[in-house]
């Protein structure tokens, strides 16, 4: 009985979600272009005569939130910034601790990065992946240290969070952020 119910669970039970109107498909489309363009052009024109990187992929999940899923609690700024930088000092801390065992580092980056969110109220599933790219990036990522915390993670957020606090309220349907604490 007991695992006929845990199966169950499985199931599901609720519908899916409402379709979303043609204009907010369009807002979110515009703010995700806007805010990646941004920072990809910085990467590409700025960055590259540096050692820096401005962009990393877990941005591209960030951009569905903070465009696509403004009312969500895991896109508000709180979550954005906090969850961001908390998994980005987690993930380089791992990886000094934990530099020839990737797969540890790994594990260990991402489940420390969902517990220290959620202890600190601000879970944004992104961030697993910014604790993530943290160990598995590239030579140029691991070489930053905790340079990674500010540039890329730090600068490109907060060029993220403005630009989605002007694009998101031109729109008289819109608000963001739903809060800020």
């Amino acid at each position: 009985m007991q695992i006929l119910n845990y199966v169950k669970k499985m199931k599901g039970g609720h519908k899916s979600p409402s379709k979303v109107n043609l204009l907010e498909i369009l807002w979110a489309w515009i703010g995700s272009f806007i805010g990646i363009a941004v920072i990809a052009y910085i990467n590409q024109k700025i960055m590259v005569t540096t050692d820096q990187i401005m962009l990393i992929g877990s941005f591209g999940a960030s951009a569905v939130l903070i465009y696509g899923a403004i009312k969500s609690p895991l896109a508000q700024p709180r979550n954005f910034v906090g969850g961001h930088i908390i998994s980005a000092v987690i993930g380089v801390t791992v990886y000094k601790l934990f530099p020839g065992t990737s797969w540890l580092a790994a594990a260990l980056a991402v489940a420390t990065a969902i517990a220290a969110m959620h202890a600190t109220k601000t879970l944004h599933p992104p961030g697993g992946a910014t604790a993530l790219i943290a160990v598995i990036g590239s030579p140029k990522i691991h070489a930053m240290g905790y340079l990674y915390t500010i540039i890329p993670v730090g600068v490109s957020i907060i060029i993220m969070l403005i630009l989605a606090l002007l694009i998101n309220n031109i729109s008289k349907t819109r608000k963001y952020p739903m809060s800020w604490w």
